[in-house]
């Protein structure tokens, strides 16, 4: 409850009061009775009026009560939603994660088969040329070409390299 709330209820009780013993002030000055039965009927309005405020008085804390009940509840159910959320993104930035790291292994996979394909294709390359090379050889020596061999070919490359 506010301060707000908390002065209207005093305000409340207040001006009850007042409307209380004006309404006694009253009753004692318009009374046709003696002042034995009027001061028996002030005791009872009086007990009357404390039992309502009683009441009332009771009335008003089960309301308060019921609304801090009220609060405590919303809170703990904020709490668990708050609680749900995070583990809701936690759980999906992992997923993401999950996500781009397949991503990137096909990406590696697919630039290890490229770099495979190239050099598969840089072999066959050299091996030809060690073979274009030992041609001329062979026959300038009248015979057939010895096969070369995949280190001789490789050896070949590297010495046009140099």
């Amino acid at each position: 409850m506010s301060n707000n709330s908390g002065s209207e209820i005093g305000a409340f009780f207040a001006g009850f009061l007042v409307g209380g013993l004006v309404g006694a002030a009253a009753a004692l000055l318009l009374a046709p009775q003696s002042g034995e039965e009027t001061r028996e009927q002030i005791r009872q309005k009086g007990v009357e009026l404390q039992g309502k405020a009683e009441d009332t008085l009771t009335e008003a804390r089960a309301k308060a009560e019921a609304v801090a009940a009220a609060v405590a509840a919303a809170e703990a159910s904020a709490a668990e939603t708050l609680t749900a959320a995070k583990e809701k993104a936690a759980a999906d930035q992992e997923a993401a994660l999950e996500k781009q790291a397949g991503e990137h292994e096909k990406q590696v996979s697919e630039a290890v088969k490229a770099a495979l394909t190239e050099a598969k294709a840089k072999a066959e390359a050299a091996d030809s040329a060690a073979a274009e090379t030992a041609a001329p050889d062979a026959e300038a020596s009248g015979g057939e070409a010895p096969e070369a061999s995949d280190s001789d070919a490789r050896t070949a490359s590297d010495e046009e390299d140099v």
